[in-house]
């Protein structure tokens, strides 16, 4: 399995869609995705990534920070760490809080928000992705707040905008079973958006989806998410990754900022989170399978890296998805 396949695994992302907006110019509106908003459609989840996409028309988003992005029909943005933004085609009109205009229709499926502001008109679909807690996760860390993807650019792109289009249009009519294939949608786009992003990152970006991108640091990386539970040096990853132990150990500290074995000790971890909720193993199982030859161990390193005990970690994250 690559890394970025292992990461996304332990993220465990559930896709899904709640909401088709209609809203006709001049309109601007505030969005904050509670986790609570999509429970009807998830049930409870640990983090939200939402994100709007444009069927129709065309809107503009801007973030807290000043970050501001156009997009059109065909495109999409995504929120990783699910930053309040505003939406609009006028965003100097005081924004509306989205949870003041959005109704359920009378026979029941997505929620609906409409503005009429009389000129011409937007459609989105406002979609999220629900993970486990990403505390930590490297590829939440290192995405930007905003994630804009034309959806229309590349092969697979073509494919997702066209099924877009098809789901929004099946759940608008009301047809079963369409919502479950948006859900499989949000997952793609998710992942594609990744993907470009990585893409087109610069020679010398520092950063997790960076290191994907560099040979040497890929293969470690790879390794180390292929065989977790190996007693791993330096030395020996440095062998099957083609560099000396220290070329390796500048090279991974170049790009993703930690030691090799310091991202290797945390990536345990993550993998034994995942694994405490969804599994009926034993914790010194868990501590077996990601490596620690000791419960007493992996009890403290868990602690370290989680801010809790692995044992009150699992009773928290269940009784949360109960």
């Amino acid at each position: 399995m690559d890394a970025l396949s292992d990461v996304l695994r332990v993220m465990r992302l559930k896709g899904g869609v709640f909401l088709h907006g209609e809203f006709c110019h001049p309109w601007c509106i505030s969005v904050k995705v509670l986790p609570q908003s999509c429970a009807p459609y998830l049930g409870d989840t640990a983090h939200v990534i939402p994100y709007h996409y444009v069927l129709e028309g065309q809107m503009r988003v801007r973030m807290e920070d000043g970050l501001e992005l156009a997009l059109e029909a065909g495109e999409s943005v995504m929120f990783p760490r699910n930053d309040m933004h505003l939406l609009g085609t006028d965003l100097t009109r005081a924004p509306v809080q989205s949870r003041d205009y959005v109704a359920r229709p009378i026979e029941g499926g997505l929620l609906e928000m409409k503005l009429d502001g009389g000129g011409p008109r937007t459609r989105i679909v406002c979609g999220f992705l629900g993970t486990e807690d990403v505390h930590g996760n490297p590829v939440v860390n290192a995405l930007p707040a905003a994630l804009h993807l034309n959806v229309r650019d590349g092969s697979a792109g073509a494919w997702i905008s066209s099924m877009f289009h098809h789901a929004a249009e099946q759940i608008a009519a009301g047809h079963l079973g369409s919502e479950v294939l948006m859900s499989r949608l949000s997952e793609l786009l998710f992942v594609e958006a990744i993907q470009r992003y990585a893409s087109t990152l610069p020679d010398q970006q520092q950063g997790w989806l960076a290191g994907l991108k560099d040979p040497y640091v890929a293969r470690a990386l790879a390794l180390i998410h292929a065989r977790v539970a190996m007693p791993w040096t330096v030395e020996a990853l440095g062998k099957e990754a083609g560099l000396s132990r220290s070329a390796l150990a500048d090279r991974f500290c170049g790009v993703l900022g930690i030691p090799p074995m310091q991202y290797l000790a945390k990536w345990r971890i993550h993998v034994a989170a995942h694994e405490l909720v969804n599994s009926n193993k034993s914790i010194a199982q868990v501590a077996q399978e990601v490596g620690y030859e000791s419960e007493a161990s992996f009890t403290r390193s868990f602690k370290r890296v989680m801010n809790t005990p692995p044992a009150t970690w699992r009773r928290r994250r269940s009784r949360q998805t109960e």
